[in-house]
């Protein structure tokens, strides 16, 4: 029988804030940077505005779909509402209100990660609807397979232990059709988009690091030695891909951007999600150093090649960080670590495992975020006009304009 354990609860309740600090203000701060300055507060809102919203479609019904007994592909709905859910309700060691507030701020920042691939161009309404409904008919149902109890992606061997599938490829390819449905930004490819405020994206990205020993050390649900450990890697895997970054940069570019090294960095971090539990800190390193380059690449030379103008390189980095990350949990993960042992110690299916976990997730994520986005442009249009991208997204949608 569970029992509560007050260390574990204690632990959880400051990775739960840890992890909010990651969207408000850490992401609204780092896509709120690199935006020009006319879209500033609109592209601050977006994340806040999503924090509100799926904080209570959480609780209303997103929790019940992804933790509760269904079947191999879907929750159900013994926890509507949370009903049943008292002071007294176990999670493991720690209360389940608990366990379902940390899971919440995953819900949050998932939606919002995807809103840097079509920043500067949706409607504020229209990106409120395709983020509420995403949440609940594709976050969910991911969330499920792979964390929740009899989840076939689980069931298959999957390995992500703290998002790699869940969040990061899921928001990655949301954000990839968003950004090609909704065409390029007026001026893209004539005019130079230069972010507004660095200092901003970069207060951002160092909250995102540190919000980040929540996200992944936090998964353990525990304060134990996989916690420690996951913590360990999570810091030595964003400091290898922020070195990798500026490595590139200084031999291609002959100089180190502010901009590429808090990206690089951010990188490193998607990559190590889905691996903190499973992989020892050599691991660790080697996947931050590969993160830096695959990212780098991602974010300056893919998007150009598929002609996509994913705005603020959600897809360049969560989807491409999110893919490469989970196909080396299969490669470095050990057994003496997280019970599974990978390719590099004779266990070369586990690749195969992982690649199945993201073909399953991209198709159900493209498929359903495409229907989603034609489904609301018929009803009520998702982007803004010319004019008003040009006017500035700040004053057309929210008549607030920064000084």
């Amino acid at each position: 029988m569970d029992t509560l354990n007050s260390g574990d609860t204690a632990w959880m309740l400051t990775a739960t804030a840890l992890v909010l600090m990651m969207t408000i203000p850490g992401l609204a701060l780092f896509y709120g940077g690199m935006v020009r300055k006319k879209n500033v507060l609109a592209t601050l809102m977006q994340s806040f505005a999503i924090c509100c919203l799926a904080s209570v479609l959480w609780m209303v019904a997103g929790y019940s779909l992804a933790f509760t007994e269904g079947n191999a592909f879907i929750g159900g709905l013994d926890r509507l509402f949370l009903r049943g859910m008292g002071v007294d309700a176990l999670s493991g060691t720690i209360p389940e209100a608990l366990f379902m507030s940390f899971q919440g701020t995953f819900a949050i920042i998932t939606p919002a990660l995807i809103t840097g691939a079509f920043a500067e161009r949706m409607k504020f309404t229209a990106m409120l609807w395709f983020s509420g409904l995403w949440l609940l008919l594709v976050y969910a149902p991911v969330c499920h397979w792979v964390w929740g109890p009899g989840g076939f992606l689980a069931g298959d061997g999957v390995l992500d232990f703290a998002g790699g599938t869940v969040v990061h490829v899921n928001a990655g390819v949301a954000g990839l059709v968003a950004a090609m449905y909704l065409g390029k930004r007026h001026g893209y490819g004539r005019t130079h988009f230069a972010p507004h405020n660095l200092v901003l994206t970069v207060i951002g990205a160092s909250m995102l690091w540190v919000g980040w020993f929540g996200f992944n050390a936090g998964s353990a649900l525990a304060a134990n030695g996989s916690a420690a450990m996951a913590l360990a890697v999570t810091h030595i895997a964003a400091a290898a891909a922020g070195v990798s970054w500026m490595a590139v940069e200084l031999a291609v570019d002959k100089k180190a951007s502010v901009l590429g090294v808090v990206t690089g960095a951010v990188g490193g971090l998607v990559v190590i999600t889905p691996a903190a539990g499973f992989v020892d800190p050599t691991g660790a390193l080697i996947m931050g150093l590969i993160a830096g380059v695959v990212c780098w690449w991602g974010a300056t030379k893919l998007k150009y090649l598929i002609g996509v103008d994913d705005s603020l390189d959600a897809f360049g980095v969560h989807g491409v960080g999110g893919l490469v990350g989970a196909l080396l949990t299969g490669v470095f993960a050990s057994e003496a670590i997280g019970g599974t042992a990978g390719g590099l110690e004779g266990n070369w299916a586990q690749v195969g495992h992982q690649a199945w976990g993201i073909l399953a997730t991209v198709l159900y994520a493209g498929a359903l975020s495409w229907a989603l986005l034609k489904g609301i442009d018929l009803a009520i249009g998702l982007r803004v006009t010319q004019d008003e991208e040009i006017e500035g997204l700040d004053l057309v949608l929210h008549g607030e304009a920064v000084p």
